[in-house]
């Protein structure tokens, strides 16, 4: 199997390459003073002395240096050469942007297979002519399927083609805090300005406003403002509106007034081309075989992926090792272990206080009406099952005995059998809390 190697090494396979059709004197005229920069999302970047010798590079050598790269990667590959005095602007930063790291996730670094190229044909068109069509355009899927690499590829091409343009990305859980929070404060017309004079609005999550009417309330307004104004609206969710209990039908209906695009886990083919392109971007060469059994270990989250990519970057750069099937194993396992996530007690008492709408105190004193109750029998399910707490220790926490707790856990195991609005909260609040772990 073949070690991972840094960007030095890979071009050095490059030249070995050209070495076996050039004379040491042209290899030495060309490319002695010729230094890779930069591996990038499929281009490789270098740097030479100056304007007539990157001419040269190009015009004679570019076909076999792609070529080469292509094979090495098992996908097209460019080429991008700089003379010193480009160097300076080529490494200036990018500006800054309140859109989480905008820069990284754009339409060229997303992966498109047959679980996704609706997705990602809808989001083109969107980004090509916002707020003529698809509006709004509604995403869902599982978490770490890439659907918030869908949206802020949207603001990318936005920006990109239209600098001034006002952007707003926010995620479910912050708008419903920085509405609470505003409406501490007593300035609901500073929360509004900020999101209701844009251009484009990007909600990540929108799951998390469900069942909490206040804020729903807000979030119609604020989409109707901006649906109005002829302006674009991006929406995700872990899953379609219709299945989200305890939104407003008018928000329903809006949501799916627009274009609906669901993202499938990705075949097999498609998570060995996301593997290639993630360890291209880091200079590493991953054997097919290595590929290939990453694929297959890990088939429904890219997040796993790209994990494992890294971890394995991780072992080369800091442990010096080398790369085989034990080391991918280990990643692997590393990977999948840290993406279990067990929420707290508390955790669980306030997500499921947030969707029932009831204060946490009240959730877990001795207030008895059926809302609170319900809730209650709720939270006493959900921590036995998503965590390794005993009956007696649930108990101490509501101050029951663990007769009444296993009462509490029965009772809504028989409800979710009968009852489909028991069922669908439930599955919404442990989606949201899986969401809280991603």
């Amino acid at each position: 199997m073949n070690d991972m190697t840094s960007i030095r090494d890979i071009w050095q396979k490059v030249v070995d390459q050209l070495s076996q059709q050039l004379t040491p004197i042209a290899i030495n005229t060309w490319f002695a003073d010729c230094e890779p920069v930069a591996l990038e999302d499929r281009r490789i970047v270098l740097k030479t002395t100056n304007d007539f010798k990157r001419s040269i590079i190009l015009q004679r050598f570019g076909d076999t240096i792609r070529k080469t790269l292509s094979d090495l990667f098992s996908c097209p590959f460019d080429i991008l050469v700089l003379t010193p005095d480009e160097m300076e602007d080529y490494q200036k930063p990018e500006a800054d942007d309140d859109l989480p790291e905008a820069a990284a996730f754009t339409f060229d670094r997303f992966i498109v297979g047959q679980s996704n190229k609706f997705a990602y044909a809808a989001a083109i068109a969107v980004a090509e002519t916002p707020g003529k069509k698809y509006n709004p355009l509604f995403i869902y899927g599982n978490s770490g399927l890439g659907k918030t690499h869908l949206l802020l590829a949207i603001a990318h091409a936005v920006r990109e083609k239209t600098p001034s343009v006002k952007i707003s990305y926010v995620k479910g859980e912050e708008f419903t805090n920085q509405l609470v929070s505003h409406l501490q404060r007593k300035t609901p017309e500073e929360f509004r300005n900020k999101y209701r004079n844009v251009d484009l609005f990007l909600v990540d999550d929108i799951q998390f406003i469900a069942g909490k009417e206040r804020i729903q309330e807000e979030f119609f307004h604020t989409f109707n403002d901006i649906y109005e104004a002829g302006h674009q609206i991006v929406i995700t969710s872990d899953r379609p509106p219709k299945e989200m209990a305890n939104l407003q039908d008018r928000l329903r209906t809006r949501f799916e007034g627009g274009l609906m695009a669901d993202v499938q886990p990705p075949d097999l083919e498609t998570r060995m081309a996301i593997i290639r392109s993630k360890s291209m971007g880091l200079g590493l060469l991953l054997s097919d075989d290595i590929v290939e059994y990453i694929a297959e270990a890990i088939t429904s989250n890219i997040r796993q992926i790209e994990g494992v990519v890294h971890r394995l970057t991780a072992y080369r750069d800091m442990l010096d090792d080398t790369i085989n099937i034990n080391s991918v194993k280990r990643a692997i396992k590393d990977v999948t272990q840290l993406g279990v996530f067990v929420p707290t007690p508390e955790t669980i008492i306030s997500e499921t206080g947030r969707y029932y709408g009831i204060d946490e105190e009240a959730l877990q004193g001795r207030q008895r009406s059926k809302n609170t109750a319900i809730a209650r029998h709720v939270s006493m399910y959900l921590i036995r099952n998503l965590t390794s707490m005993s009956l007696e220790d649930i108990g101490q926490i509501f101050e029951k005995n663990h007769s009444t707790v296993l009462y509490s856990i029965r009772k809504v195991e028989d409800l979710i059998k009968t009852d489909p609005e028991m069922a669908a909260a439930v599955r919404d609040i442990t989606s949201n809390l899986n969401a809280r772990g991603q």
